[in-house]
């Protein structure tokens, strides 16, 4: 049963030495915030729904947002901060209402005898299940805030990685979609002027002209009709890689054999792959629990299908290392450090390794890429606006010379 999502109130209030105090808090009613502030000494004397904004609605909670909530509360418990406490501090200097709205709810579950873990499966958009496991095995362990530290320097590493990949993908997205922009303009506002003007040589265009004249026209005539093709093609294949598993598995392959892109995407694979595997062993999660997870953090579906085949093989008694050269898909830097690992009782340690280097080289190849593609956008967007000129100045030129 879903529950109701508590609202911010604005409370005003006398405390237990008689000192005015005000501030907000979370809760589904006034009369549960009264409570609340009672248990808390403060007699409350005025409680109100804080107003929402009229435009803009509230900011998005990010990944990296949890990733600095994680570092923070770990820092404050390695502080000797109180949890509960340590909710209000981080709640306080959080710029994001969205993220302090977040943390005071988790504060209430925690402060009224739920544990962590408990109250952070009630928020599985902003806390997935290995987020959620490690937090539950600190909790038992007595070691929470090393367990905090371990999941902030996780989180931090994998959301610097996946901007990595986004910037190398993104950058060669925005240089076709300013291409085709650009192009599109000029064809539809710019090339019309010009065909008016050659409506009155009475003279016999060139190949290249008419071929550009007659580009304009199909821009004009289909430039709507092309923006909802394109919208509605990428619903489609969004829809598809979602639901088609066969569909997911071809398009993760084709990203692989991409140049560049498809080393860039390889090398971030094998780095969460052995960053999730460090960090959930370093937890004390046993290792066949260990593998689903990051069968899930992979971010690949060729690659998702080979570490649970890892699993199923670790489970029935293979090691970890005999069974990944198996399924050659895995580096052998990362299966001998792997096999090192297992010899020498420092499995995490290896991978965390492997995890850093594999890190390392993204950041190389995607600082590549950058360099590649600047003087490429500059020739593209050169040679589209320059051909489109040519075109349709190469009349006048004729003209002049025939004068």
């Amino acid at each position: 049963m879903a529950t109701h999502a508590p609202d911010v109130f604005l409370y005003k209030g006398v405390d237990k030495k008689g000192k005015k105090v005000e501030g907000e808090i979370s809760g589904t009613s006034s009369a549960i915030v009264k409570a609340q502030l009672l248990k808390q000494g403060i007699r409350a004397q005025n409680v109100r729904k804080k107003p929402k904004p009229l435009f803009g609605g509230k900011k998005k909670i990010k990944p990296m947002d949890i990733a600095i909530f994680t570092r923070q509360m770990a820092t404050m418990m390695k502080a000797g901060v109180p949890l509960v406490q340590s909710f209000d501090i981080v709640a306080d200097g959080v710029d994001n209402p969205a993220l302090a709205e977040l943390i005071r709810a988790i504060r209430e579950d925690v402060a009224a005898g739920g544990g962590f873990a408990p109250s952070l499966r009630k928020h599985p958009k902003y806390f997935d299940d290995l987020f959620c496991n490690l937090v539950e095995s600190g909790e038992q362990s007595g070691s929470l805030e090393t367990m905090l530290d371990r999941i902030a320097i996780y989180k931090e590493k994998t959301e610097r990685l996946k901007a990595k990949i986004k910037k190398a993908m993104t950058y060669p997205i925005a240089v076709v979609v300013v291409a085709i922009v650009v192009t599109g303009i000029l064809l539809v506002k710019v090339v019309p002027q010009f065909a008016e003007t050659f409506g009155s040589f009475g003279a016999e265009l060139p190949a290249f002209t008419l071929f550009v004249l007659g580009l304009s026209e199909i821009a004009q005539a289909y430039w709507l009709h092309a923006i909802v093709v394109i919208i509605a093609a990428l619903f489609f294949f969004k829809s598809l890689k979602q639901r088609n598993k066969s569909f997911a598995i071809l398009l993760d392959r084709l990203i692989l054999k991409v140049p560049i892109i498809g080393q860039i995407v390889y090398q971030s694979i094998i780095a969460r792959f052995a960053r999730t595997l460090s960090t959930t062993f370093a937890a004390g999660v046993p290792l066949i629990d260990a593998l689903e997870s990051v069968a899930g953090a992979t971010g690949n579906a060729i690659y998702e299908a080979a570490t649970l085949k890892v699993k199923d093989e670790v489970s029935t008694g293979t090691q970890l290392n005999v069974a990944m050269r198996q399924t050659k898909m895995f580096p052998s830097m990362l299966i001998q450090m792997t096999t090192i690992g297992e010899e020498s009782g420092s499995l995490d340690e290896m991978l965390d390794k492997v995890a850093n280097y594999y890190e390392e080289a993204v950041d190389n190849l995607v600082d590549s890429l950058t360099s590649l593609l600047e003087p490429m956008i500059m020739s593209v967007l050169g040679i589209l606006v320059g051909g489109l000129m040519i075109a349709m100045y190469l009349p006048i030129f004729q003209l002049g010379n025939v004068v």
